[in-house]
């Protein structure tokens, strides 16, 4: 560990992390001088406030412009603020959820706030001592359930002594609604009470200019029956003065026969906008309504209302100015009930009107308004302290994952780092570096450039809808079964179990030894391919041709058939030529062969091993070379960036730490016998087989060399 202090400012420590030196955060005072460390110095310079673990409303609290990024400004921010409310600063290293509210810097202004908002706080909640937590804050609602006043502007019954003003309230919620107290319970402010007491006096004065009804309760029924047939009852004058006016079109202006025909095979319950098109009544050129006469059956139901109450029985027609009498009637009192106000209230009953005007509480309810946004400052105080526990709570958390990379390089393995979201179980192995992503196609663009073998995770569970995306890096063992759709089991960090199944692989070395064999397993993935190509190609092939054939022979002609008959006469030169090419390849490929066994037999037995060592080593040695170049490059950093981190130093997985990330099953040494095992020989019989062929090599050795 070094340390650092240039031009007398603060004095950092500093250690290596990840291959990379990084200032140590081990104090308070060192959270307090945040400020003064050099940006270049970070290991982050921006992180997302979602995805992570650590809760979202403490990165919410901390994200101080809310933009949904944590930047170094809002973390040294952030540091100034919770240092400054602290007495003792070393305090934020605990990472708990609770604090003594004696512990709370009362000399500063902001301390001072949260110090008496936490106090009440427990006052409110009936705690004694003077300790206060995460959980009692964490239900606001429960902290103003029994306060009178609480600084929103809001009052309720609660906040009334006198009866007659809880009457109000009462009364006002119950007709105009009201809007939520911090309480939770259902309140009203002085909006509410201004438009309260004016609609009780709108709608009393209203009542008390009543127009007298003109025909009483049947008022509303006559001036319905009115309306609708107004417009049908001039045109039915309008219809009779044409009449009178040419009679010889009274035809065409009375209802038409042949209308009623058109439709008269119908079911006319059906057709009841045909017939409401039809005249009133009959067209007689008298410009009078006989109130005996027949009704078009559309409207006759109204007319018999307006007869029924406003036609004088003395009359037996009724002509336009007696219809337009009947209109002026209700005139002066629909312009009345129009003008209706304060009809929010109207519920209560003229009695409960007069009784609440009378009370007249409205000058008390705005006095008890003003008295609880009085309050306001210290209410709002209340939620800075779920601020301040957040904080208190998880701010070192964040410093360990944002300065410094401690977290991820810890040697305790039960300490994760905020991106770390579980493990994955998988090929019997358990990968322990596992973060979520948003997008795996775009999150593997970047991911690549970590040098890491990477698998690709859908994860589902019972217990949540929709899918959970994660990466998780293998960085111990063999590729083994690891390929898009093997399944695995993922358990997030609250151990709740996933379904997974792998739906990437980004392939990298895991390690050296495995990237010995991947010349092989590639040379093998090739042949592999080429034969299967190979057969495909013959058998498609082969089908053509069986069909082609079969098409071909339903059409083949008797001369085709007899030319395919006179086949040419075997010519023996022909292939004497061929057999003796193929003579010559194999003697040559044999003298090929004879002389690789006479250059081996030639050298020592030695030098047949170095030999045979030189030839994997030029197979696999730029594999193994490339492979270990790669994993000393191991880098988290594009994963992290791939996820809208700002990464601003290098954060390797060397070979040794990378064999903490990933741990594969152990079974203890022992001797199973598989009883589907393939019978054999026995092991003194296979021992005296392999002496008999080394006997036999040595002898033919020896006899080649001395012939």
């Amino acid at each position: 560990m070094a340390n650092i202090n240039k031009d007398n400012k603060y004095k950092w420590s500093f250690v290596n992390v990840g291959g990379s030196a990084r200032v140590r955060i081990n104090s308070g005072e060192d959270i307090a001088h945040l400020s003064e460390l050099d940006p270049k110095m970070w290991t982050v310079l921006s992180c997302p406030t979602t995805g992570l673990e650590i809760d979202e409303k403490s990165l919410g609290y901390m994200d101080c412009d809310a933009d949904g990024k944590l930047r170094v400004n809002d973390v040294v921010s952030v540091s100034q603020w919770i240092t400054s409310l602290l007495r003792d600063k070393d305090m934020i290293l605990q990472g708990v959820d609770f604090i003594d509210i004696n512990q709370i810097n009362a000399d500063d202004a902001d301390g001072r706030k949260l110090y008496h908002s936490a106090k009440r706080i427990l006052e409110n909640l009936g705690k004694e001592g003077s300790v206060i937590s995460i959980a009692d804050t964490a239900d606001i609602a429960a902290i103003f359930a029994k306060t009178r006043f609480n600084g929103d502007g809001v009052i309720t019954e609660a906040s009334a002594d006198d009866a007659e003003e809880k009457y109000a309230i009462s009364a006002a919620l119950s007709t105009l609604g009201g809007v939520a107290d911090r309480s939770g319970a259902q309140g009203i402010d002085s909006g509410h009470i201004e438009t309260f007491y004016k609609s009780l006096n709108d709608y009393m004065s209203w009542t008390e200019s009543a127009v007298e009804p003109p025909y009483g309760d049947n008022t509303a029924l006559v001036v319905e029956a009115y309306e609708v047939l107004d417009i049908k009852v001039k045109d039915f004058f309008m219809r009779s003065k044409l009449a009178a006016f040419s009679p010889g079109s009274m035809a065409a202006l009375d209802i038409q026969t042949s209308r009623i025909d058109a439709i008269s095979a119908e079911n006319l319950s059906l057709k009841n906008d045909e017939i409401a098109s039809y005249p009133l009544t009959h067209i007689t050129g008298k410009s009078v309504i006989d109130v005996d006469a027949a009704i078009n059956p559309a409207w006759d139901k109204y007319f018999n209302v307006i007869k029924k109450y406003a036609i004088d029985p003395s009359k037996s027609a009724v002509n336009e100015e007696d219809w337009d009498a009947i209109g002026a009637s209700f005139s002066a009192y629909m312009t009345w009930k129009n003008a209706k106000a304060g009809a929010a209230v109207e519920p209560l009953g003229i009695d409960k009107i007069k009784t609440l005007l009378a009370q007249d509480k409205k000058a008390s309810l705005l006095d008890l308004v003003a008295k609880d946004a009085a309050l306001k400052e210290e209410s709002d105080n209340i939620e800075m302290v779920d601020k301040f526990l957040h904080i208190y709570r998880d701010f070192y958390k964040l410093l360990k994952n944002f300065v410094t990379f401690t977290d991820f390089y810890d040697k305790n393995r039960h300490v994760k780092a905020i991106y770390q979201c579980g493990k994955l179980i998988i090929d019997q192995r358990e990968c322990r570096f596992c973060m979520r992503v948003n997008d795996t196609a775009s999150h593997s663009v970047s991911a690549a450039k970590s040098g890491m073998y990477l698998v690709y995770c859908d994860c589902t569970t019972k217990s949540k809808p929709g899918k959970m995306q994660i990466v998780a890096a293998v960085t111990v063992g063999d590729i083994g079964e690891l390929a898009v759709g093997k399944n695995g089991v993922f358990y997030d960090n609250n151990g709740l179990e996933w379904d997974a199944v792998i739906t990437k692989v980004i392939d990298n070395p895991i390690n050296i030894l495995q990237s010995f064999w991947s010349p092989y397993r590639r040379m093998a993935t090739v042949i592999e391919n080429l034969i299967n190509k190979s057969a495909a190609d013959k058998d498609a092939k082969m089908m053509a041709n069986a069909t082609a054939n079969i098409n071909a022979a339903s059409a083949k002609t008797a001369e085709e058939a007899k030319a395919a008959v006179a086949a040419p006469p075997f010519d023996i030169a022909k292939f004497a030529g061929i057999f003796a090419a193929i003579g010559m390849a194999v003697g040559m490929i044999g003298t090929a062969v004879a002389s690789i066994l006479n250059g081996l037999l030639d050298l020592k037995w030695w030098q047949v091993i170095m030999m045979f060592i030189g030839i994997l080593m030029l197979i696999s040695g730029p594999a193994m070379v490339m492979a270990w170049m790669k994993l000393r490059r191991r880098n988290i950093a594009p994963l992290l960036n791939a996820n809208g981190w700002a990464v601003n130093a290098m954060s390797k997985i060397s070979i040794p730490f990378g064999e903490t990330l990933t741990q594969v099953a152990d079974y203890p040494r022992m001797k199973l016998k598989d009883p589907f095992a393939k019978k054999g020989m026995k092991i003194w019989q296979t021992i005296l087989l392999l002496l008999l062929l080394v006997a036999l090599a040595a002898a033919a050795y020896w006899f080649w060399i001395n012939k």
